[in-house]
């Protein structure tokens, strides 16, 4: 190796690990926006919102099947699309999940969620006890592959076409709600 480039591989290799550690730093990364991406916290009253995993399921799946129990076959040319979640309370007092979550596409087009009876599902206006989580510790949805509670939509199969994909998590009383841009 020439005397000229033995300087540059000690710059080479800190360079590297400075990239290495500002991306590494950036992981967990929480923001005081209402509006933020798959993956990362939204913080609304005392409740955390976390989207941790969307994906469209597959009735004929076994782990999909426990995820739409309760749902009717899906209708030609639509398909379901399952949103996971952890939600924490960071507050002394409980607090009430929202009775309701929508989806828009990118022409503005609106999806409500689906009333679920899975053991996996999401308990909308359910109650999450004070500094406690859902999906509750030790259940079914904290144990299982995903580890979170389930929001179901029905999807026409143009939506994915539609994208970004936004889920929308109304506030509490006057408080502005979260977006949160699905990734899919």
């Amino acid at each position: 190796m020439s005397p000229h480039r033995r300087p540059l591989l000690p710059l080479l290799a800190l360079l590297a690990l400075l990239v290495l550690a500002v991306g590494v730093s950036a992981c967990g990364y929480e923001s005081d926006s209402k509006s933020v991406s798959e993956g990362e916290s939204v913080q609304l009253g005392e409740l955390k919102y976390n989207v941790t995993f969307s994906r469209y399921l597959n009735p004929n799946d076994s782990e999909d099947e426990a995820y739409l129990v309760g749902q009717k076959e899906a209708p030609k040319g639509e398909t379901y699309f399952g949103v996971f979640f952890e939600v924490q309370n960071e507050s002394d007092e409980p607090q009430v999940l929202p009775s309701t979550l929508k989806i828009t596409d990118a022409d503005e087009r609106e999806y409500e969620v689906l009333e679920s009876e899975s053991i996996f599902a999401l308990p909308f206006d359910g109650e999450v006890e004070a500094e406690e989580q859902i999906p509750r510790l030790d259940t079914a949805a904290q144990l299982g592959p995903i580890e979170g509670s389930v929001a179901i939509f029905l999807l026409p199969e143009e939506a994915s076409e539609n994208r970004p994909l936004t889920l929308h998590i109304p506030g509490e009383g006057d408080e502005e709600g979260a977006e949160v841009k699905l990734d899919l």
